[in-house]
């Protein structure tokens, strides 16, 4: 019985300070995992099982350091599955050292420098009668748009359109709108 609740009282103080943490702060669920508002986009990235594939990706481009950085920035994080959905071996070969020029270009074509969260893009979108611009940190543009009455998409340059599917993660530097595609520049 006292070895029970030794136990028990071990438990709950180890837990403590996570559950603390998860009280204190709004948190969104993203690929199991809560996401800290007072973590960094790097930070929280690497606890979601649904980004394994884009935070190995940000790894192998070398922009851990860049998007771990003051920001803030807005991320279109694409999902594990919407890298599944590129032509088999595609990020594969992205990956490898002598790709690395091009998957940065294609990575920072997901990240926009600004805070833009689901309400400025609404009023963005209304503002440019039915669509926002956004220039990406690789220079090439996204176009932002209604989907329904809530839900937003995002159009690349190549006319390929990702819902959002997760909105408004906000984190110590920016903020991470889950996306259902790759997006690609022109």
């Amino acid at each position: 019985m006292k070895t029970a609740a030794l136990l028990t009282a071990v438990l709950l103080t180890a837990s403590a300070p996570v559950f603390a943490q998860s009280m204190s702060e709004p948190t969104v669920r993203v690929g199991g995992q809560s996401m800290f508002p007072s973590k960094t986009i790097v930070a929280n990235a690497v606890n979601s099982a649904d980004h394994t594939t884009l935070v190995a990706a940000v790894k192998a481009a070398g922009l851990v350091d860049t998007l771990s950085g003051k920001g803030p920035f807005t991320v279109f994080a694409p999902t594990n599955e919407a890298f599944d959905a590129l032509p088999k071996g595609t990020v594969a070969t992205l990956v490898k050292p002598e790709n690395k020029a091009m998957l940065t270009k294609i990575l920072t074509y997901h990240v926009v420098p600004g805070d833009y969260t689901t309400t400025k893009l609404r009023s963005m979108i209304l503002a440019g009668n039915g669509m926002a611009t956004l220039t990406t940190v690789e220079g090439g543009k996204l176009f932002v748009m209604m989907n329904g009455s809530n839900n937003l998409s995002v159009k690349d340059q190549k006319g390929d359109v990702a819902d959002i599917t997760i909105s408004d993660v906000n984190q110590s530097n920016g903020v991470i709108q889950v996306v259902d595609h790759v997006l690609l520049p022109g």
